[in-house]
């Protein structure tokens, strides 16, 4: 299966490289492996992501497209569905199958016809409505995190590394 993964994902960066989704940049972390991608999210405008990037590792396993891969925030990155560590929590995520906790359906899951395309634009941060049906012990640890004291839009300028091209801010 490695074989036809990896000939699968090097289909998919040339063609996310050459028709790249508003706001997206990708490329590999290490020239050596197809199965680590770096992502780079630019954050739209209007929201409170607006003037800054954010970077990402997108984790391909071999058995892909019969697995997810794994999606982690390497820049600070507030979100509801992105945990203190930067990993991902999102349906399309989450491998094949019924939910143990019954919060998502099949078909919410992991599904082989989905890309990395469709990935990056199911977690792009203008996304409105965060996913809050989560597992009660991902809930519980939620509510006992203590939030900084500051708006949240205050917080995701903290974090974002500013976007500068050609020295023109964006903001």
């Amino acid at each position: 299966m490695s074989v036809v993964s990896e000939q699968l994902l090097r289909k998919q960066l040339k063609e996310i490289q050459k028709n790249p989704p508003q706001g997206f940049s990708v490329g590999l972390v290490d020239d050596k492996s197809i199965y680590e991608w770096e992502v780079m999210i630019i954050g739209p405008e209007d929201t409170l992501y607006e003037g800054g990037f954010f970077n990402a590792i997108l984790s391909f396993p071999k058995d892909y497209p019969l697995m997810p891969p794994k999606m982690r925030f390497t820049s600070e990155f507030w979100h509801p569905n992105v945990h203190t560590n930067g990993d991902v929590c999102i349906s399309i995520l989450h491998p094949p199958g019924d939910d143990k906790w019954g919060y998502e359906d099949a078909g919410e899951r992991w599904l082989p016809v989905h890309t990395p395309e469709t990935i990056l634009i199911s977690v792009y941060p203008c996304s409105p409505l965060p996913t809050m049906n989560l597992p009660p012990t991902l809930t519980q640890q939620r509510s006992s995190v203590k939030t900084p004291k500051c708006s949240r839009s205050e917080c995701v300028v903290s974090y974002a590394v500013p976007l500068k091209i050609c020295n023109v801010q964006v903001r």
